[in-house]
């Protein structure tokens, strides 16, 4: 019998427990999507207002298979049978490089089931993309001092809407590339592919480090057999998601490091690649929403104030180095983004209805993310309620007669999962931010990828690994043979 002057001990939710509500979370998910299409394809049909052949997605309906389904066939096989296994047994590096190879294989197979052609070399040479604006840049710097007099609609010989609607890092990269001799759509798409893969690396080593390692094994294979490789192969976003997801990672190296010469570099690296990130996407300063939850959960790791203090000049000085080359180029992101609001509404964005995306878009993450998602988010919600205490930074007692427990398995376990759920839920509001501020109505599935792959570690959370795995795979893989993706 309990006695009762001890505190009972608190359940804590653990993987293990099933529970019928992720399957419900799951199931609301799953209408969310098809009250997308639904009501969707209503307006469309009647209104023509949302620009958009399959809503949510910007999609059409063609059935089809090709030389990567065989392939994306294997790959998803063999991650949902062995997936879960040789994360929790591979030494931690070795994981992270398959993790890499199995994000690539996956998203190279579902790329080819599209063909070469019309799933990799072309994507980024259409009308809309980058590549049609090389020849534009022979003169660097003449072409950045005039970038904002191109935006506008009314302007002549205006940017594509990609082009326009990018600061022009975007665009610089792949002229860059044309230089070295790397020209055209299939080595732009193979640059995207190969970036765009690590960015579940980067996940791992920011969830090991603020959570525990075994919460980031067991994200792995989710991160790896994500939806969201649909659109990873071949967009242009794809780059800017391991561009935010490497400066976040850089940034939880740094802010739960010992101070040295190696946290100076990762500090200075991080800025370097936020200010590289705001300039690859406008949208892409709501990186700075995670990284403020990385600090949080930073400061139980190490003082946070103490931490900002000695790192801060690396990390800023290499956040102003990017700003200050463009702005010295003549390019003022300050002045180019309102410049682009006004133009992103004289075109579809101002016809579209707000109404309508403001949901919408949320579908299209759920169709980016997963059921599995949708149901580790409930997880999440509920692991920061049980183990909020486990977000409090670790203090000394006060008195040295007061003898401080050791937390049991238990309750590490809990605090892990809730940082977890902590950094998972930062993603989720960074992608909300978006989401309200009305300036991406449609094509989300692609524009939000950088903060999408931050919601996909929640489904470590959840029990039989396996079965949600498959139903990742499935849809991914409906997905991309049934649907014209496109991007």
């Amino acid at each position: 019998m309990r006695s009762p002057l001890r505190d009972p001990k608190p359940r804590v939710p653990t993987p293990r427990d099933p529970t019928p509500r992720d399957l419900a979370a799951a199931s609301a998910a799953a209408f969310l999507v098809l009250a997308a299409v639904l009501i969707g394809r209503h307006i469309e049909n009647t209104d023509h207002t949302l620009f958009a052949n399959w809503p949510p997605l910007w999609a059409s309906w063609d059935p089809h298979v090709g030389p990567g389904t065989p392939a994306a066939i294997t790959v998803a096989l063999g991650v949902v049978a062995y997936g879960p296994v040789l994360t929790a047994r591979l030494p931690w590096r070795a994981l992270l490089g398959a993790s890499w190879a199995a994000a690539m294989a996956w998203t190279w197979s579902l790329a080819l089931i599209d063909g070469w052609h019309r799933g990799v070399a072309v994507r980024l040479t259409t009308r809309y993309e980058y590549l049609q604006v090389i020849d534009r840049f022979h003169d660097i710097p003449a072409t950045l001092r005039d970038f904002t007099h191109h935006i506008p609609l009314t302007s002549p010989d205006h940017w594509p809407p990609h082009v326009a609607g990018h600061p022009p890092a975007a665009s610089l990269t792949f002229v860059l590339l044309d230089r070295i001799g790397l020209s055209g759509g299939g080595w732009a798409g193979t640059w995207c592919i190969t970036l765009g893969a690590t960015a579940c690396v980067a996940v791992l080593v920011t969830v090991r480090r603020l959570a525990d390692e075994e919460c980031a094994r067991r994200a792995a294979p989710f991160l790896v057999l994500a939806p969201a490789a649909v659109w990873m192969g071949t967009s242009a976003d794809a780059y800017f998601t391991a561009a935010a997801a490497w400066s976040v990672a850089a940034l939880t190296l740094a802010a739960t490091a010992p101070k040295g010469p190696r946290t100076t570099v990762t500090a200075f690296t991080s800025g370097l690649l936020f200010g590289l990130t705001c300039y690859l996407s406008y949208g892409l300063t709501l990186i700075a929403v995670i990284g403020a939850g990385v600090l949080f959960l930073a400061r139980s790791r190490v003082p946070v104030l103490p931490c900002l203090v000695s790192r801060a000049a690396f990390l800023v000085t290499g956040f102003a180095v990017v700003p200050t080359a463009f702005t010295l180029a003549g390019f003022h992101w300050w002045e180019a983004y309102p410049v682009l609001v006004e133009r992103y509404y004289a075109g579809a964005g101002g016809i579209r209805p707000y109404g309508y995306w403001v949901w919408a878009n949320l579908a299209c993450t759920v169709l980016i993310t997963g059921l599995a998602t949708a149901a580790g988010l409930r997880r999440a919600a509920a692991a920061l309620a049980h183990g909020r205490h486990g977000l409090l930074p670790h203090r000394e007692p006060r008195e040295p007669r007061v003898v401080r427990r050791t937390p049991g398995a238990e309750s590490r376990q809990a605090g892990a999962r809730a940082r977890l759920a902590l950094l998972v839920l930062c993603g989720l509001l960074a992608l909300l931010t978006a989401d309200l501020s009305g300036m991406s109505k449609a094509e989300t599935e692609r524009i939000w990828l950088p903060f999408a792959i931050w919601l996909l570690p929640a489904s470590a959370l959840l029990s039989h690994p396996r079965t949600w795995l498959g139903a990742q795979a499935v849809l991914a893989l409906l997905l991309n043979h049934l649907l014209l993706t496109g991007w």
